[in-house]
């Protein structure tokens, strides 16, 4: 008879099988799969059949997450990553070399600005920078050298919407490629492979996790570039954790209920705050102030424009870190697309890097907060903002 420490092993490493399917999807917490011969593990880490082999190439738990995004985006294929960045990391060095150049939009997620700066200019990948609302801006700066023109759905932190239709025609007929953050809609608001983007990106850290408890991301496209996508992804590492796949699993689920509280909710914040004391703009697209209004209400589901406000505070600078330091019910905190409401000052955190002038010229000002908001009682989160914005003021 084997020893008892071989036996443990043994006994604790045989998998259950039940005739009665499981309703969740089980995490996979195991780092390595047993093949039946070098053949079947040569294969499998070339991706040349199905199944598994090493979780930093593929792992059942990532597989359901990306079957399940697939299918709500509308898309061949998807591949689950462990982060929003690792996600954009991959995506652009999937598409771009040394020489060629991204589009970005003037209005960005900071992470953007920093993975162009201190990765890809100095990997020979150049960066341009223009205002994506402005079509005519735009395509006179898609150059020779340009190959991936990169928007979002609705842009951290301004919320600027651009016309992801048009500009993936114009880019297009250039034969560049168009990728789509579209983290802060979610794929319930919006599909942006449905209007004519190459590639889609999500943080799922954000609105599909749901609940501040995930880092993870995911990349969505043709099967094609997800396969050229896998591979940067494998030998850089940036693969998901099973657990974090598992909760976004589990985030899925409520994403419509989630998502339609988060824009009730956010609508009555911004029309509660616009024209408030202490206010000095509300950006917010499901305001009819805002400039892209109407983009919204093409675009996005049933008139619904998501949970995220850029809220311009009285007092510059000084007055968005007053306003973070009156919060009672919202939470000053990084990230977004939670249950709970929380509140950012982008010129002291992700946008840090830039000056009070280069902020502008980004579109932002020194005094703006980012607001994600939850699902608490709309009353009570009016109440406590707009008591933050006088507080600000005073």
């Amino acid at each position: 008879m084997p020893g008892f420490s071989t036996r443990a092993i043994r006994a604790a490493s045989r998998v259950p099988s039940a005739p009665q399917p499981p309703v969740n999807v089980p995490i996979y917490a195991s780092s390595t799969f047993e093949v039946a011969d070098a053949t079947e593990l040569a294969e499998l880490l070339e991706f040349a059949r199905p199944g598994h082999s090493y979780s930093r190439y593929s792992n059942p738990t990532h597989a359901a997450l990306e079957d399940a995004l697939a299918e709500l985006e509308g898309a061949e294929a998807c591949l689950a990553t462990s982060s929003g960045m690792a996600a954009a990391h991959a995506a652009v060095l999937a598409t771009v070399r040394a020489g060629d150049e991204v589009l970005l939009p003037r209005a960005v997620y900071g992470g953007m600005v920093g993975l162009a700066a201190a990765v890809l200019d100095r990997s020979g990948i150049g960066h341009a920078v223009v205002d994506s609302t402005d079509l005519e801006a735009l395509t006179d700066a898609i150059g020779p050298a340009t190959r991936l023109v990169w928007l979002e759905t609705i842009s951290n932190p301004t919320t600027a919407m651009a016309d992801i239709s048009a500009i993936a025609a114009i880019a297009h007929e250039r034969g560049v490629r168009v990728a789509v953050d579209n983290t802060f809609a979610s794929p319930y608001l919006a599909t942006p492979l449905s209007s004519g983007a190459d590639i889609v990106i999500h943080s799922t850290t954000k609105y599909i996790g749901g609940h501040s408890d995930i880092i993870g991301g995911a990349i969505l496209g043709s099967a094609a570039f997800i396969d050229e996508a896998r591979h940067v992804l494998v030998n850089a590492g940036g693969n998901a954790n099973p657990f974090d796949a598992f909760l976004a699993l589990r985030g899925l689920k409520t994403l419509a209920l989630r998502m339609d509280r988060h824009s009730s909710n956010a609508l009555a914040v911004a029309q509660g705050l616009e024209g408030a004391t202490g206010v000095e703009r509300v950006r917010y697209p499901g305001l009819a102030s805002h400039p892209q209004h109407h983009l919204a209400r093409a675009t996005l589901r049933d008139g619904m424009a998501g949970g995220m406000l850029a809220v311009e505070v009285a007092g510059g600078r000084s007055g968005g870190e007053r306003f973070l330091d009156a919060l009672r019910v919202a939470v000053h905190a990084t990230s977004l697309g939670s249950v709970e409401t929380l509140c950012s000052h982008p010129a002291s955190s992700s946008h840090r890097q830039l000056s009070d002038d280069e902020l502008t010229a980004a579109g932002l000002s020194p005094g703006m907060v980012r607001v994600s908001v939850g699902i608490e009682d709309p009353d009570d989160l009016v109440e406590d903002l707009a008591g933050a914005a006088r507080a600000a003021a005073s």
